[in-house]
Parts: structure tokens; C-alpha cells; sequence
């Protein structure tokens, strides 16, 4: 809206929104912006709980590596802590409101309950063993209750670390409450080899770590088309990164029936496997579309901005008219708080951030988000 005006009261509620050249009431103080003005950004992923391993690893290490320096510096205390409180802040700070968080333990329960941004945790479950699954589950379970009262669910960490066993379980059980899934999604070209073939790196990890999966036999397609099966038709599913999803995956999924979000982290995939996804290939089918951050350990910010302008400098027909909402409503709708945040309508305390340094409706390399309400 051209040279429109938002009227928000003191709570940050939006009572009124005016049309460019619509009459004003008398003696409205009004200030002006140059730039503009989009609802508080939410972040559909992102892992609070490794923010202390910011600048510990190196880039483009690609994912199997990755992750293994991720298990190695796996710590407890102050330091953990403390660096969960300044990323909070630091989200909060760029215009984020709302965080879809994953936890593998209950460390961050005290700074998202302290904490001025909406949080939904996914409680990720790791277990590709399936005599292990049902021990696993219950673990799962017990966590979800250390994390009350705040919103939390169950979720599998990703098609490589998860058995079938254990998706059975927790689609049972969030199939039967409505909660929401979020699942790490192809993020390497090494998890379709595993199941398309049973080779690649993951063999050799599974090997490291003693875990034997003899069990496993390739399934002769790509790991989305051999997991989301297992789910019922009205969960909810997020999948995250999607990096190596190709269009035969989208159209397989689009057959399916299933009510699949698609999350996008561009700077984290650029940092971990120096790629990003065909995002474009993924706008054809009215997909609900979200962005998120990923962790410190595999970004240099937290901030949703820096994802959409990663996201338009490489794929240019991109129009922020659409990605705004990839941004904001997108990410709202699938954590079901859209009724408040996600968009500026009327009675919504959506949280208002100016984007400056633009050229008319588009971002720049200079754009910057300043945090309004």
C-alpha cells in the first residue's frame, strides 16, 4: 500500500489502517518512513540450543561432517546458556516474533520463558534403530512434558536418524492430538544415495558411531517419497531445507494429499553445502512456503532479512511481493498463530518492522530491518 498509515495503540495492536490520500482523524500524529513497513518476521526454524557453537565450525564442510562436529561439541552449561539468551535477543532485535524452535534436550526452556518472542518447540527424536524406537518415543514423550506450559510437540529429527518404527509412533501420536511436525528434509545429496542405494557417507557414519544398520534396505527412490507415507493425510508437516528435492519429489508430494509446508534456510544451506534449492520449482503448486535461520552453528545471524536477500540475489525474478509472506503469514499459519501475528489487519498485535535502503518494492544488498513495535 503506497503512502499508507498504521495505527497501532500502546499493547502494539493495529486499530486502524489508512489508504494513501484517506482522511486522517484531527490531531493524529503521524511518522513518516522512508522504506517499508511489514508485519514481525517469523522464524519457522531455527535451534536455539546450539547458538554457543556461533563461529566454532567451519563452512561448506558439507552435512555429514557437519553434523559430526556438532556431536562432538556437544556441551552443558553457562556458556549454553548465556548464548541462548543473546541469540533470543539478538532474533528479537532483527523483527522476529515468533520461532519455530527444534530441542533436542530442555536446556531452553528458561530463556523462552523469559523470553518477548513466541516460541513453538519441536521436540526432535533420534533413532534409527528399531528395537530402540519405543525407548526413544517415551524419552520423547517425557520431554514434551518437561516443556510445559510452553507449546511444544514431537517431532522426527530426519528421514537418515529415523527409523520407520519411530515414525510410526510419533505420527500416531501427533496424528491424534493435531500437533505439528517439523522434519529435516534432503539436505544432502547423501540421504537420497542411502535410500535410493544404501551407499554413501551415512554408511560409513553409522559405522563410527557403532550403530548397525543391516537392517536397512534401499528403497529404490528418494527418502521423501519412502517417509511421508507414514503420515496420516491431516498432519501437518513442515519439511526444512529441501535442498536436493527434486520435481519429481514436489509432484510426488502434490499427488499425496498431505498437508506439507516447505521451509527454506538459504544461509545455512549455502554454509553447510555451498547450494541452495530449486526454490522456484516449489511456487507452482500453492504451497505454503516458509523461511528460517537454522542454528549459529551454521549461520553468522539470526535475522530474516538477511534470508530474503540471500533468496532474491540468486534467484532475481523473485518478487518480495511474494516472499514477504514466505516470511511473515506463511510461518504464522503453520504454527496456527496467524489469528495474531503474520500480517497487519485490525485487532492483530503482529509486531511492525521498517525495511529501508529499498529500491521501490525490492530489496538491495544495503537493505536493513529496524524494529518498529
Amino acid at each position: 500500500m503506497k503512502n499508507g498509515v498504521v495505527a497501532a495503540d500502546e499493547s502494539g495492536e493495529i486499530i486502524e489502517i489508512f489508504h494513501e490520500k484517506e482522511p486522517l482523524p484531527p490531531d493524529t500524529k503521524v511518522e513518516r518512513s522512508q522504506g517499508i513497513i511489514v508485519p514481525g518476521f517469523i522464524n519457522a526454524h531455527c535451534h536455539l540450543e546450539l547458538s554457543y557453537l556461533k563461529e566454532q565450525i567451519a563452512e561448506r564442510l558439507t552435512l555429514v561432517p557437519f553434523v559430526k562436529e556438532v556431536i562432538k561439541s556437544r556441551k552443558d552449561g553457562s556458556e549454553v546458556y548465556e548464548a541462548m539468551k543473546a541469540a533470543d535477543m539478538l532474533m528479537y532485535e532483527n523483527g522476529i516474533v515468533a520461532v519455530g524452535d527444534i530441542s533436542n534436550t530442555s536446556q531452553s526452556k528458561e530463556t523462552k520463558l523469559n523470553s518477548k518472542i513466541y516460541y513453538h518447540t519441536f521436540v526432535e527424536m533420534i533413532c534409527f534403530e528399531p528395537e530402540k524406537a519405543k525407548d526413544a518415543f517415551r524419552t520423547g514423550v517425557d520431554m514434551l512434558e518437561e516443556f510445559k506450559p510452553l507449546k511444544a510437540s514431537l517431532s522426527p529429527h530426519a528421514p537418515y536418524s529415523v527409523c520407520k518404527e519411530l515414525f510410526k509412533f510419533i505420527s500416531k501420536f501427533c496424528g491424534e492430538t493435531g500437533e505439528l511436525l517439523s522434519i529435516h528434509n534432503q539436505e544432502t545429496e547423501e540421504e537420497n544415495k542411502l535410500f535410493r542405494y544404501k551407499t554413501g557417507q551415512f554408511l560409513d557414519f553409522y559405522r563410527e558411531i557403532g550403530r548397525d544398520i543391516s537392517f536397512f534396505k534401499p528403497q529404490a527412490r528418494n527418502s521423501i517419497q519412502s517417509f511421508i507415507p507414514l503420515f496420516t493425510a491431516n498432519q501437518k508437516i513442515m519439511l526444512v531445507h529441501n535442498t536436493y528435492t527434486s520435481m519429481k519429489d514436489v509432484y510426488f508430494i502434490r499427488r499425496s494429499g498431505k498437508d506439507v509446508s516447505w521451509c527454506f534456510c538459504p544461509n545455512a544451506n549455502l554454509f553447510i553445502e555451498g547450494r541452495l534449492p530449486k526454490v522456484e520449482m516449489f511456487m507452482f503448486d500453492d504451497f505454503n512456503i516458509t523461511l528460517g535461520t537454522d542454528s549459529l552453528a551454521s549461520n553468522k545471524n539470526l535475522c530474516i532479512l538477511s534470508e530474503l536477500k540471500t533468496l532474491h540475489s540468486n534467484f532475481p525474478t523473485l518478487n518480495l511481493t511474494e516472499t514477504i509472506n514466505w516470511a511473515t503469514l506463511n510461518g504464522a499459519k503453520f504454527l496456527g498463530i496467524d489469528d495474531r501475528l503474520g500480517s497487519i489487519e485490525k485487532g492483530k498485535k503482529p509486531g511492525l518492522n521498517l525495511i529501508t535502503n529499498t529500491n521501490g518494492i525490492a530489496l538491495t544488498p544495503d537493505s536493513k530491518v529496524k524494529k518498529l513495535l
